[in-house]
């Protein structure tokens, strides 16, 4: 049984591992396969919310042996195909939906001195790669969640490529957990705090809360993991700038020259001058093409509206971006964990050819995808512990 829950958590489809368990002398089929995992799928739905009401009630206690130094709890989303429940055969009804994916983790890093790295990772200063993470982000970012209104500090960048970025004094990651779900934030934050818990995340020296700019990250952060340092992720701040650079400027060795100066303000925490500049851009945008139509959106690549979305995720995200104190904290400055966390999710339950059951048919796989993915070896110790194992001691009566 573990072995297949394992090949449908971590195979592409129900039909691959199928396949690959055949190639392991056991025969059985797809739909076999579909309904083991919805079933362990489910149990694990279950032991996530008893340790929700465990820790609302103070009763869920630390598995962590030791606490750890560094901690980061990263979260971002990932979107997968829906379609309507009981609607027979084929796809009725189609709609996007976002699930929420969260990254704790546990990380080896130093306190220094000074910043141990004052200027921007070389990655960040070449044309051509910045534009092409700027293009990826951009054609990512896609489907918006639809049970959810967009907020005034809200992205419209999501599902960010992770770009690794080697930098002096960077964060070592150590142990990797995850929590993943169709609920909605106020639901996903108490599975959040719970995973934290048990952890042992709460009683780290250094705590770090990462993520990009929409608004029910931060109410999050607020309301469960107050203690941590919020960390707006740098990387959903490079697009803004770059964008913003390529809307006021008239060509390419202008653009270049505004967004690496921008960067590199934001780098060094001078986040206010960026937002002066883009003030007053938006001004001479207002005098050059006039007032934004009253109730009308304005077309994406204006450059009116590239410029004030930019103003208003660096307004709204100026306390969250004070990256030489983190980076001296030896703190993440980027949410990257967790955006190749949704591409692993992505890899699971999202393609072309899969659309799930709403509102929650793809809870079970989650559940079991985010047990694989977990480097705490948890469906392991969830088979050892289950009913009915053989091995599993009986309680004394």
């Amino acid at each position: 049984m573990l072995l297949i829950a394992k090949a449908a958590g971590r195979l592409p489809s129900a039909e691959a591992a199928a396949f690959a368990l055949e190639l392991a002398d056991i025969d059985i089929s797809s739909r076999h396969v579909q309904r083991i995992a919805g079933a362990i799928g489910g149990e694990l739905i279950r032991q996530r919310d008893r340790k929700v009401v465990e820790r609302r009630r103070r009763q869920l206690p630390v598995r962590a042996a030791v606490t750890p130094e560094v901690v980061a709890a990263e979260i971002d989303g990932g979107r997968l195909r829906t379609r309507a429940e009981d609607g027979g055969p084929g796809v009725h009804e189609e709609q996007n939906k976002e699930n929420k994916i969260a990254c704790l983790v546990s990380l080896k890093s130093e306190v220094h001195e000074s910043d141990p790295q004052p200027e921007p990772p070389q990655s960040f200063l070449e044309p051509r790669r910045v534009q092409r993470l700027v293009q990826q982000m951009k054609g990512q970012a896609g489907d918006k969640p639809q049970e959810e209104p967009q907020q005034e500090d809200a992205s419209p960048l999501d599902e960010t490529p992770a770009v690794p970025a080697e930098r002096p004094g960077a964060a070592v990651k150590l142990v990797r957990t995850c929590v993943a779900s169709m609920a909605d934030c106020q639901q996903f934050a108490p599975m959040m705090a719970a995973e934290a818990q048990e952890r042992g995340f709460f009683g780290a020296k250094r705590r770090a809360f990462v993520a990009d700019g929409a608004a029910y990250n931060w109410g999050i952060q607020r309301g469960y993991f107050p203690d941590f340092e919020p960390i707006v992720d740098l990387l959903h701040v490079l697009c803004y700038v770059y964008l913003a650079a390529h809307a006021v400027e008239q060509d390419e060795e202008s653009r270049w020259k505004s967004y690496e100066a921008w960067l590199r303000a934001c780098w060094g925490g001078q986040v206010a001058e960026v937002i002066n500049e883009l003030g007053v851009w938006q001004e001479r945008l207002k005098e050059r093409l006039g007032e934004p139509p009253e109730g009308e959106e304005l077309e994406a690549k204006d450059p009116r509206r590239l410029v004030a979305e930019a103003l208003s995720y660096l307004r709204n995200n100026q306390s969250r971006m004070d990256y030489p104190r983190y980076r001296q904290q030896g703190l993440p400055i980027t949410s990257s964990l967790a955006e190749s966390l949704v591409g692993e999710f992505n890899a699971r339950v999202k393609s072309r050819q899969k659309y799930w059951n709403r509102p929650s048919g793809a809870e079970a796989i989650l559940q079991l995808r985010a047990a694989v993915l977990s480097e705490d070896e948890r469906l392991q110790r969830y088979f050892a512990q289950r009913p009915g194992n053989p091995y599993r001691r009986r309680q004394a009566a």
